[in-house]
């Protein structure tokens, strides 16, 4: 399974995804940040899925700029759309689905932290988690990935996030732009940070590679 990781610029138009499924390789799956773009661009998400025959993965803002989940599949339709978890309660579902001989793990942002408790041991092929923006310090960096690390030992799968190439938590002024992977073994396939390119993960072939787009004439 091929996923196309990729850390946009906050926008309000679509753009930086418009550009990934234009000049993109073939990929299985598109993993955008945490609320990456508003509701009334659902269809038009949707869309960009079945243009470019592969999943999307990212998290969107409602009406109320609250944080949602969001997975379409190839053919544009809607497999996942909830709330995001707030802190001092359990993991939401669902968190994991299935489409076809494809299952997929959720967790939104620093759903992270509750994924241990909360996702259960259904078998998953890959576990997401869209985050919003950067992390705010070095320890949060840390702190982030060895859970990730831990989730990917227990589910016994992939676990794989990025965030926003820009913005900082609670507009502090800081912020460290992260992409990630881990195998099933805790093993360290992809760590990015503080580097905003897109990269193709190759989960058959535990291997990673940037992604190099022609330049526009």
């Amino acid at each position: 399974m091929k996923i196309l990781i990729a850390q946009p610029n906050r926008e309000k138009t679509l753009e930086s995804l418009k550009k990934e499924v234009g000049n993109r390789p073939k990929v299985d799956i598109i993993l955008f940040p945490e609320g990456y773009f508003q509701s009334d661009k659902i269809e038009d998400v949707s869309q960009l899925a079945k243009e470019s025959n592969a999943y999307i993965v990212c998290g969107y803002k409602d009406e109320n700029d609250k944080d949602r989940a969001f997975i379409v599949n190839q053919y544009g339709k809607v497999l996942l759309e909830r709330a995001k978890t707030p802190e001092d309660e359990s993991l939401f579902a669902p968190s994991k689905i299935e489409d076809g001989e494809r299952k997929f793990g959720y967790l939104l942002c620093r759903e992270i932290f509750q994924g241990q408790s909360g996702l259960g041991q259904e078998q998953v092929d890959v576990i997401f988690n869209p985050i919003g923006v950067g992390m705010f310090s070095e320890e949060q960096f840390t702190e982030w990935t060895d859970e990730a690390r831990k989730i990917a030992v227990e589910q016994q799968t992939f676990v794989v996030g990025v965030s926003h190439a820009d913005g900082s938590y609670r507009n502090c002024g800081f912020s460290i732009p992260i992409a990630y992977c881990f195998d099933k073994c805790g093993k360290e396939v992809l760590i990015l940070k503080n580097d905003t390119r897109s990269i193709i993960l190759d989960t058959e072939l535990k291997s990673a590679e940037f992604v190099e787009y022609a330049p526009v004439p």
